[in-house]
């Protein structure tokens, strides 16, 4: 028996102040469950998180949750912080490509 859980986007529902972005978890030996996380709207309007990105930030946030809790977190409803996003931001920020023909430094100059 396996202990794998299945995440299963399903889709998001725009409110007056967060989106909100619905998970199906499923695992072997138990029935499949919902969870919703939101992100304020101010995190798009502001730059912090592209559209297309929410769904893989709160698929990283909720397999967190799960496993810091053996799959069975207390609640079902998560909100997406600050430092959520700070961190989603830093591990997924665009790599600075070196120009190929910028001068190389040389020891004597």
């Amino acid at each position: 028996m396996s202990n794998e859980i299945v995440m299963q986007f399903g889709g998001f529902k725009a409110t007056g102040s967060v989106r909100e972005y619905t998970f199906t978890v499923r695992e072997q030996a138990s029935e499949p469950r919902q969870f919703t996380l939101s992100i304020p709207n101010e995190a798009f309007d502001r730059h912090r998180l592209r559209y297309q990105d929410a769904p893989d930030l709160c698929s990283l946030k909720l397999r967190r949750e799960l496993a810091t809790t053996s799959n069975h977190p207390s609640k079902s409803h998560f909100n997406v912080t600050d430092a959520d996003l700070e961190d989603y931001r830093g591990a997924h920020a665009p790599k600075v490509a070196r120009n190929p023909f910028s001068r190389k430094n040389t020891p004597d100059q």
